[in-house]
């Protein structure tokens, strides 16, 4: 039984031109596939039924894109968009049906609402969304006739001369009503054309030919239609929604000093009076809390920052670092990581799997893995814990307020109590009493010598 509206997402295709064995719209543009965008905005239009069309249901990439009223619909042969959507037939419910390309990634739904409006408006039967580009380039041109009406699409590569100058094109959006007519139009496309395919733009003609009502509604933001065929149009996509992201973030109260030498992906949030210097980092779903400071040279994955962190010339790999924490200059937050409130993680400084707690300080050149590090430690340069016997990791437990030295090897399993003193320079492989001072070390020893012509 027909009911509401069926969105149909074109994700089928090799996108030969990007030259990639991933699929073209799995492509990541601001840290997200550029399908998730797509998929995001037809979501915002409330439709009842979403069918995403792909060349393989198998690949394990389409997992994460998938939810509540979306179904995957296999196309086996790339033989054009006519086709792809003629796979749709007794799996789209919808009576009205909305087909928009996958490779849209700054497509809106505002978008794609006004043209749903227009259609319903006007009684249409197919409605198709264009825009008018000042470089048409390959997009397909719309003819119309003297009184504006439609009359059809034809693509760049079968227009003539004449034809090529038109600047309104197909934006690849259409919307059209769900009955027989539409199937049997679908199903007697051919692929007498420059490029050998089943071309959705002919229906254009098609419906028009046989007395039916083709509305054409124009967009005015060309970017909201930019589809990605190259590496370099990705590049330019990732760009703009960049810029984007961060205009919306300094609306926000952050200070971005240079954000063309700045990296926000889409999903980031960060807090009101952070300051972000050039060349930062910031990706997948990061959150950065109030009056930080980041970078230069910052790259932060995946991670927690607390508020009034101070993070410079440093990697941070889903890591925790809680408020007032220091991390830099050069250290590297791995996995696992969480670090803080108020600590101090210097440079050449790596934390991987670990806690270090409040007001604790790792200075400088020093690994700690697979560890806990109590309150108002202080762990000296050169110290590692040495968590890997050549065949599973062990873990260091360093109690509140201890002191270690520098160039101290803690030998994991190992504890160290609370207050416990290590001496510079030891190598230790037993546990250490609260309180107590521990010393692995040989003894020195000072020899007389003779001067050399004394011999």
């Amino acid at each position: 039984m027909a009911y509401g509206l069926t969105a149909i997402i074109l994700a089928a295709g090799k996108g030969t031109r990007i030259r990639s064995r991933r699929a073209k719209v799995l492509h990541r543009v601001c840290g997200r596939p550029i399908l998730s965008y797509v998929l995001r905005a037809v979501k915002g239009i409330a439709p009842d039924q979403i069918l995403i069309l792909v060349s393989n249901c198998a690949n394990e990439a389409w997992a994460e894109l998938g939810g509540e009223l979306v179904e995957f619909v296999e196309q086996k042969e790339q033989l054009g968009a006519g086709h792809a959507v003629l796979q749709a037939k007794g799996r789209a419910h919808g009576e009205t049906i909305l087909i928009v390309p996958g490779d849209l990634p700054l497509l809106s739904s505002a978008v794609l609402q006004g043209l749903l409006t227009h259609h319903v408006a006007h009684e249409a039967e197919l409605s198709v969304l264009t825009v008018v580009l000042e470089e048409p380039g390959t997009y397909g041109r719309l003819l119309r006739d003297g009184n504006k009406r439609p009359i059809k699409i034809v693509e760049a590569c079968d227009a003539t001369p004449e034809e090529l100058e038109i600047h309104e094109v197909n934006t690849g959006i259409y919307c059209v009503q769900n009955n027989d007519f539409l199937w049997e139009s679908l199903a007697s496309l051919n692929t007498t054309n420059a490029r050998g395919e089943y071309y959705l733009t002919d229906l254009v003609d098609r419906y028009r030919v046989a007395g039916k009502h083709v509305l054409a509604v124009e967009v005015e933001d060309s970017q909201r239609v930019m589809g990605i065929n190259s590496r370099a149009e990705l590049a330019v996509a990732d760009r703009l929604m960049r810029l984007q992201k961060m205009e919306e973030l300094m609306a926000g109260g952050v200070t971005i000093i240079d954000p063309t030498r700045t990296y926000i992906e889409s999903e980031v949030t960060i807090g009101t009076d952070t300051i972000i210097l050039p060349g930062t980092h910031l990706r997948g779903d990061s959150t950065v809390g109030e009056n930080c400071t980041l970078g230069p040279d910052t790259w932060i994955d995946n991670s927690n920052v607390g508020e009034g962190c101070r993070i410079w010339y440093s990697v941070i790999e889903r890591a925790r670092i809680r408020a007032g924490t220091t991390v830099g200059p050069y250290a590297h937050l791995r996995p696992g990581a969480d670090v803080g409130p108020d600590a101090r993680i210097g440079n050449f400084v790596e934390v991987k799997a670990a806690r270090v707690k409040r007001g604790a300080k790792v200075g400088h050149h020093a690994y700690i893995g697979d560890a806990e590090v109590g309150e108002g430690v202080n762990i000296g340069a050169g110290t590692i814990t040495c968590n890997y016997d050549g065949e599973q990791k062990h873990h260091t437990t360093i109690g509140d307020r201890a002191f270690i030295g520098s160039n101290t090897s803690l030998v994991a399993p190992i504890t160290i109590g609370e207050g416990a003193i290590i001496g510079a320079g030891s190598v230790i492989t037993q546990d250490v009493p609260p309180g107590a001072l521990a010393l692995g070390r040989a003894r020195q020893v000072n020899k007389q010598h003779k001067k050399e012509h004394e011999k």
